[in-house]
């Protein structure tokens, strides 16, 4: 009786840890997400300028995995630049040239739904600045 108990006992123990470890924890990082669950308006911190733009995110009908993304980096609104979605990660292409004439480069990663830390470099023609970015969907 005192073996059944303690095999009983060792099982559930051992069970309540698998429980338990396949939880998801909410500050686990994410290693995907859909392209959807990113479309909307988000709120950059741009930690470099000290400054915050509203910026938003379409998916790219021209391909699978692309964000179109409307006043990145306080361009102004009808400033698009095109980022692709990989796993957590947005990534721009190299030296992704603005209609407004800015070089940008940098990839961010996707902390979760509403949260994207992005580090890039911005030339606008005459300085070249590295930004800290943290994007937050309104």
């Amino acid at each position: 009786m005192k073996n059944k108990t303690k095999k009983c006992l060792f099982l559930c123990t051992i069970m309540a840890c698998f429980i338990l470890s396949s939880c998801n924890k909410d500050n686990a990082p994410l290693t995907s997400i859909e392209r959807t669950t990113l479309v909307g308006t988000w709120l950059e911190n741009d930690t470099q300028k000290k400054a915050t733009y509203e910026v938003t995110f379409q998916t790219d009908s021209a391909s699978a995995n692309g964000i179109v993304i409307s006043n990145f980096a306080g361009s102004g609104q009808n400033t698009k630049t095109i980022a692709y979605l990989s796993g957590s990660t947005l990534s721009l292409k190299t030296d992704e040239l603005l209609s407004n004439g800015w070089i940008v480069n940098g990839a961010g990663s996707i902390t979760s739904t509403t949260k994207i830390t992005w580090p890039y470099s911005l030339h606008d023609g005459a300085t070249l600045t590295n930004v800290q970015s943290v994007f937050t969907k309104k």
